[in-house]
C-alpha cells in the first residue's frame, strides 16, 4: 500500500531538433495569443477595475447571480458522478457486445453544441419544467456524462487487475478492495473529472439560455445580458474579471488536490481478454441499469429533437423544415435559417484552416523548444479554461477603435473559434511529434539531407494524419461554438447556434418547429466531424502501434 500511496514521478519527454530555430516557429501563435487573447483580457481587466464597474461589487443582485451560479455548479458536478460513476465501470470494464461503438455513441452528447442540447430537453420534457433548476442539472448531467466515463472509466480500463486479486486472497470483501485499493488509484481522475465537470457547468450559457428562466441567471448569462440588452459595459467586465478569479481558483485547488493525489501504479493496455463478462445477477443488474441510463438520459432527447421537428399539429409531416427556406421563418429580412448552415460551414473551414497553422507551429515550437516551448504550451491551453462569453466579450472591446476597429468584421466569429480550437489541435500534433524517431532524421540528415528537408520527409508525413484530426475537432467546434459568436456574430450572418435562439425567440409554432429543424441539422453534421475525427485518431494510433 505504501508503493500506491507514493508520487508519480513523471519523465519529461526528450527535446528533439527542428527545421528551423523554435522561437521562430512559436513567433505566430505566440503573437496571436497575446493580441486576440491576452489584449482582450487586459481590456476587460481595465474595464472591470473602472469605478462604474467597481460599484457593481456593492450590488446585491451580482451576489445572487454569483451564488446561483456556484450553487448550479456544484450541484451539476456532484449529481453527474453519481449518474455517471457506474457507467465509468460497466463500459470500461465489462465485455459488453459493441463495447466500443457503445462507448463512441456516449461521446456523442459532450461535442453536442450546448444549444442543442437545451432544445433536445425542451422537445423532451413538459413546457411547465422549463424554467427550473431541476431541467438545468438534468441536461448539465447529460452534456457531461461522458466526460467522468472517459476520464474515469479511461483509467479503470487499465487498472492492474493483480491489485484487488491480492487484496481478496488476503480476506477483503469487494466493497474493502475497492475503498482500500481501488479508489486511491482512481481519486486523480475523479478529481479530474470533478474539476472538468465545475469547469463545464460554471460557464454553461447556451444551456440556461434555452432551458433557464428569470431565477435562473448565471454569471454568463449576466454578463451577455449586461453587454447586449442593458450596454452596461463596466458591469459586465467587472462580472467577467469576478468570473476569472473564480475560474482561476477553483483550477489551482484542482491542480494541487490531484497532484497530491497522484500515485505510481502499473497501468495495463486495455484488452478484450482482461474485460469482465457479467454472469451474476447483480451485475447483470448493474448492466442492465447503466444500459438503460445511455438510453434513457443520452438517446431520449435527441430522439424526441429529431421527432418534434417533423410532429405538426398533432401529425406527421414537413412543413418545419420546409419552412427553413423562408424569410418568414427567419429573424432577419435579410436570410432564410437555412443560410445560416452556409455561413457556419464557412467560418468551421476558415477556422480549421487558422487552428491548424496556428496549433501545428505552436505543437512543433513547445516539441522543439525547451523552457520557453512549455510556457508557450501552458499559454496555449489559458483560452480551453476561459469562458467562451468572457471571450466574446473581450474581443467585442478590445477591438472597437482604431487602429484595429473590426466592429462587424466577419473575421471576428472564426477568431474567436480559433482560439478555443488551438488547443484541441496542439493537443492533438504534440503527442506524434514526441513519439517520432529521432534517428529517422539523423538517417535524413547522413545521406545529406537539410534540416527543412529532412523534416519535411520525416516529419510531414506522419503529422498529416494527426493535423486533419485536429481540423476536425476545430470544424466541430466552429459550428457549436455560442457563447463568443453571441457577441460577435453579424445580425445577417447568424451562425447555426445562434440562429436557434432565436427562432426561439420568436412566438408561433413555425419558428419553434424551423428551430428543432434546424438544431437537428446542427446536431447531425457536428456528431459527423467529431466521429470521423475520432476515426481518423483511432487509426493513427494503431498505426503507430504497429511501427513500435
Amino acid at each position: 500500500m505504501t508503493s500506491v500511496r507514493s508520487q508519480v514521478r513523471q519523465r519529461r519527454p526528450a527535446r528533439v531538433a527542428g527545421p528551423v530555430p523554435a522561437w521562430l516557429l512559436g513567433l505566430v501563435p505566440a503573437a496571436f495569443l497575446l493580441v486576440f487573447f491576452g489584449w482582450p483580457v487586459a481590456r476587460i481587466l481595465a474595464k472591470g477595475a473602472s469605478a462604474r464597474g467597481l460599484e457593481q461589487l456593492g450590488r446585491p443582485r451580482l451576489w445572487r447571480v454569483v451564488e446561483f451560479t456556484l450553487l448550479q455548479a456544484v450541484l451539476s458536478t456532484v449529481l453527474t458522478l453519481v449518474v455517471a460513476f457506474p457507467g465509468a465501470y460497466v463500459l470500461n470494464r465489462y465485455a459488453v457486445p459493441g463495447r466500443r461503438v457503445l462507448l463512441a455513441l456516449v461521446t456523442v452528447p459532450f461535442v453536442l453544441p450546448t444549444v442543442v442540447v437545451g432544445l433536445a430537453f425542451r422537445a423532451l420534457l413538459p413546457a411547465s419544467w422549463i424554467g427550473s433548476l431541476g431541467v438545468i442539472l438534468l441536461a448539465h448531467v447529460f452534456f457531461n456524462y461522458p466526460v467522468v466515463v472517459r476520464v474515469v472509466g479511461g483509467l479503470w480500463g487499465q487498472l492492474d487487475p493483480r491489485y484487488v486479486q491480492a487484496a481478496r486472497t488476503l480476506g477483503a470483501s469487494p466493497w474493502q478492495a475497492f475503498r482500500t485499493v481501488t479508489w486511491p488509484l482512481l481519486r486523480p481522475a475523479v478529481l479530474a473529472a470533478t474539476a472538468l465537470v465545475f469547469l463545464f457547468t460554471f460557464t454553461s450559457f447556451g444551456v440556461v439560455v434555452v432551458l433557464g428562466g428569470p431565477g435562473t441567471t448565471t454569471l454568463e448569462v449576466e454578463i451577455y445580458r449586461r453587454t447586449a440588452e442593458l450596454l452596461d459595459l463596466p458591469g459586465a467586465a467587472v462580472l467577467a474579471v469576478l468570473q476569472l478569479v473564480l475560474l482561476g481558483s477553483v483550477l489551482l485547488v484542482s491542480a494541487r488536490l490531484q497532484a497530491g493525489e497522484a500515485v505510481a501504479q502499473r497501468l495495463r493496455a486495455p484488452s478484450a481478454q482482461a474485460l469482465l463478462r457479467p454472469r451474476s445477477p447483480r451485475q447483470l443488474a448493474l448492466l442492465g441499469s447503466v444500459l438503460a441510463t445511455v438510453v434513457v438520459l443520452l438517446g431520449a432527447p435527441l430522439a424526441a429533437l429529431v421527432v418534434r421537428s417533423v410532429r405538426v399539429r398533432g401529425g406527421w409531416g414537413l412543413a418545419f423544415w420546409r419552412a427553413l427556406g423562408s424569410v418568414d421563418a427567419g429573424t432577419t429580412r435579410f436570410a432564410a435559417p437555412l443560410d445560416s448552415v452556409r455561413v457556419s460551414l464557412q467560418y468551421a473551414v476558415v477556422t480549421a484552416i487558422f487552428s491548424v497553422l496556428i496549433g501545428g507551429l505552436a505543437a512543433c515550437a513547445v516539441a522543439y523548444a525547451g523552457k520557453a516551448g512549455r510556457v508557450l504550451d501552458v499559454a496555449a491551453m489559458l483560452p480551453l479554461g476561459t469562458s467562451a462569453v468572457t471571450v466574446g466579450f473581450g474581443l467585442l472591446i478590445a477591438f472597437a477603435r482604431p487602429p484595429l476597429d473590426l466592429r462587424g468584421s466577419w473575421i471576428m466569429v472564426p477568431l474567436a473559434h480559433t482560439l478555443v480550437a488551438v488547443p484541441l489541435v496542439l493537443r492533438t500534433v504534440l503527442p506524434v511529434l514526441r513519439s517520432i524517431d529521432p534517428r529517422l532524421r539523423q538517417v535524413a540528415a547522413t545521406l545529406g539531407a537539410p534540416p527543412l528537408r529532412a523534416w519535411a520527409t520525416v516529419d510531414l508525413p506522419l503529422l498529416r494524419r494527426a493535423l486533419a484530426v485536429g481540423a476536425g475537432f476545430a470544424f466541430a467546434v466552429s459550428l457549436g461554438e455560442f457563447g463568443a459568436t453571441a457577441f460577435l456574430a453579424r445580425s445577417d450572418t447568424p451562425t447555426l447556434p445562434v440562429q436557434v435562439v432565436r427562432l426561439l425567440s420568436r412566438p408561433g409554432e413555425i419558428p419553434y418547429g424551423a428551430a428543432m429543424a434546424l438544431a437537428t441539422i446542427l446536431m447531425v453534421v457536428t456528431a459527423a466531424a467529431v466521429l470521423g475525427a475520432e476515426a481518423l485518431q483511432g487509426r493513427q494510433q494503431g498505426r503507430q502501434q504497429g511501427h513500435q
